[in-house]
């Protein structure tokens, strides 16, 4: 894997280590937005590692990356399982909430973001390494 994928795997690790912490210690809104990132690091780690970037150096954004791994990487190669398709999507929906919104991620929101966070980690993982 490029130097970048694997900077960005060991990101998603922290972040996943992050979440971990922060739910153990009741915090749900940290707990979700770490989740998120934790995802978001880890399939730029594998479009990275399928040789997949943004063009003209652009940076990587949501839209590219949520695209570009589950139309690219599920879709058509079939590198990853179907099940990750809404994975991002649906942190991505809950870091909007404990970031913005004026309710709060509860607990068992929190727990099922970290067990999806988990399984993209680890099918990432097996598929990079």
């Amino acid at each position: 894997m490029s130097a970048p994928g694997l900077q960005s795997l060991t990101k998603a690790e922290e972040s996943l280590q992050g979440a971990e912490s922060e739910c153990g210690h009741g915090r749900y809104n940290n707990t979700a937005n770490r989740c998120y990132y934790a995802c978001f690091q880890a399939a730029i780690a594998a479009l990275s590692q399928a040789s997949i970037r943004p063009r003209g150096g652009v940076a990587w954004g949501y839209a590219f990356v949520q695209a570009a791994f589950v139309g690219q990487l599920i879709n058509q190669r079939q590198r990853y399982p179907a099940a990750l398709r809404q994975v991002l999507a649906r942190n991505l929906i809950l870091r909007h909430r404990a970031d913005y919104a004026e309710d709060t991620v509860t607990q068992v929101q929190a727990a099922r973001a970290l067990q999806r966070t988990r399984d993209f980690l680890a099918a990432i993982r097996q598929e990079v390494s």
